[in-house]
């Protein structure tokens, strides 16, 4: 009896392809921190960047638990593996690497040989990525393990009391997003490829105080970028999705690069104090309105930078989100995937079906646990340290400047006195 993940959309269209349905395959590893790295990480996280022993560690779990999805993919005579997935999640005070997917075998019967594919992509992407020539070669990540630190909190806590861009934060979070990106153009050299197509970008919880950034995405071949493989800084990288893929190529357009930029801005002490007096009343907040439109217009001005650098003609799926990182400072990160023309890239099939448009829809709704509630996503590990925050580092100074500030009174108050 066959267990397959996949729908029937994406039945139809692999069939489409000479490929079809296989068992579900699944590989995990569980992890210990252990003492002595959770002192290691501490001392990272006070530093400040990004906390190596934690990316090692969860680098290498989730590495272990695709290996072993990909071994019982071939115990399967699978050729490939498909909407492959990666997750970690805490059992008894241990942490549960897994990886997830589904098998996909010939058409008609055979056997999967020796090359085994694995992708993130869904049935129905995938179809869109073979149907303008892009081969799967293996299911790639890149990942880092980062805090705000002490230093870095201090330094840029003190650049907040004024307006504007907070340059210490903007440059930490643009060198950290493109260290994830490089790692994973690196693992998709190793693997042959010359593009990574359908990365997914994931900001998650790792543990008291650090965070981790992941990018997952399918290492695969298309014979008009390079007849063979390439070094890391040739790899072409894409967000835009399975038909958004197909569609530009039948105009004429292909990826060049995934570009991101950040832009970290601080409303300021003086712009706080105003806005709030202001705030009593209705009406626009002239001065916070325009720092954000200017934290906007800066982050999309370091994406359109980047983007003609790389030789990108123009920069499509282009998504702003903005959030707030302590009262007063907000990120502002744009991303989108620089394109260009190149001749050839023309799809196989004249249109596309319309089952690799259909958005599929979760039939299973489940309702969060009350600790889940508490705490939306899982960490790793525990620990009873915390990297400072800035509204933690505003915390530190306040508890140093009070008493001067009270000493400095109190003088104030004997001389006026004395008089």
């Amino acid at each position: 009896m066959l267990v397959s993940g996949l729908s029937g959309n994406e039945v139809y269209c692999l069939a489409q392809k000479g490929l079809a349905p296989g068992e579900i395959v699944v590989g995990n590893s569980v992890v210990s921190m252990g003492l002595g790295g959770a002192i290691g990480r501490f001392g990272q996280t006070l530093a400040g960047g990004e906390v190596q022993a934690m990316t090692a560690l969860v680098s290498g779990g989730r590495h272990a638990a695709i290996q072993r999805m990909e071994h019982e993919a071939r115990h399967h005579s699978a050729v490939g593996v498909t909407g492959v997935i990666t997750e970690l999640r805490t059992l008894a005070g241990y942490t549960e690497f897994l990886a997830q997917g589904t098998s996909v075998v010939p058409d008609g019967g055979g056997t999967g040989g020796n090359h085994l594919f694995s992708s993130a992509a869904s049935g129905m992407e995938l179809y869109c990525h073979l149907d303008v020539g892009y081969r799967p070669m293996r299911f790639v990540m890149g990942n880092i393990a980062y805090a705000l630190g002490i230093g870095r909190g201090l330094t840029g806590g003190l650049r907040t009391l004024g307006q504007g861009e907070v340059h210490e934060y903007s440059q930490m979070y643009n060198a950290i997003r493109h260290h994830a990106l490089e790692r994973l153009r690196a693992e998709a050299a190793a693997a042959g490829a010359n593009s990574v197509v359908d990365i997914i970008i994931q900001m998650l919880p790792c543990g008291s105080g650090t965070l981790e950034l992941l990018l997952t995405g399918t290492a695969s071949h298309h014979p008009r970028i390079s007849s063979g493989p390439v070094q890391p800084d040739q790899v072409v990288t894409s967000e835009l999705t399975g038909d958004e893929i197909w569609n530009l190529a039948k105009l004429g357009y292909a990826p060049v690069q995934l570009v991101m930029a950040t832009s970290v801005y601080s409303l300021g002490l003086a712009a706080g104090i105003g806005s709030r007096f202001r705030s009593v009343g209705r009406g626009e907040l002239p001065e916070v309105t325009k720092l954000i439109y200017h934290a906007r217009e800066n982050a999309v001005e370091l994406l359109r930078a980047e983007a003609q650098r790389l030789g990108g003609e123009r920069v499509i799926g282009n998504k702003l989100r903005i959030h707030e990182l302590s009262p007063g400072l907000i990120e502002v990160m744009a991303i989108g995937t620089a394109v260009r023309r190149v001749e050839g890239m023309t799809p196989a099939s004249p249109a596309l079906i319309p089952q690799a448009l259909i958005i599929e829809r979760d039939t299973i709704e489940s309702k969060r646990t009350l600790q889940e509630s508490h705490f939306p996503a899982v960490a790793v590990g525990r620990s009873a340290f915390s990297s400072a925050s800035p509204r933690g580092c505003f915390t530190v100074l306040a508890v140093l400047l009070i008493p001067v500030i009270l000493i400095i009174l109190s003088l104030a108050m004997r001389d006026i006195t004395k008089q």
